[in-house]
C-alpha cells in the first residue's frame, strides 16, 4: 500500500508552512488535547475526529465525534458519528482547520 499523507499549510511571515502527517493502518484521534493528530485550533474540540483505516476495503475513513464547529470533506459537512470514506486529493476540515491528502 502507498503512503497516505494529510498535508497542512499555514501562512506565515515567511511564506506558507507546510506539516505532513503520515496515515497509518491505525486509528488516528485528531483534536485539540490527547490526540495523536494536535491541531492549535480554538474551532477544534479536544477530541474533534478520528481517521481510522479499513483493510476490508483497503481506505481511509473519517468519522466527526460530535464535534461544535464540524469536520468538512472538500466543504461538505459530514454527518456526526458516521464514517465516510476518503480519496485521494480530497480537502478535510476540522473546524477551521484545512487538511489536504
Amino acid at each position: 500500500m502507498a503512503a497516505w499523507y494529510l498535508v497542512s499549510e499555514k501562512q506565515s511571515g515567511n511564506g506558507a508552512d507546510q506539516h505532513k502527517y503520515r496515515l497509518r493502518q491505525q486509528m488516528i484521534f485528531v483534536g485539540r488535547e490527547d490526540c495523536e493528530m494536535v491541531l492549535q485550533s480554538r474551532s477544534v474540540d479536544k477530541q474533534h475526529a478520528v481517521i481510522k483505516y479499513d483493510l476490508a476495503e483497503d481506505v481511509y475513513k473519517v468519522k466527526d465525534l460530535g464535534s461544535l464547529n464540524g469536520t468538512f470533506l472538500n466543504e461538505s459537512r459530514i454527518p456526526e458519528e458516521t464514517y465516510v470514506t476518503l480519496h485521494k486529493k480530497d480537502t478535510l476540515r476540522f473546524g477551521y482547520d484545512i487538511l489536504f491528502l
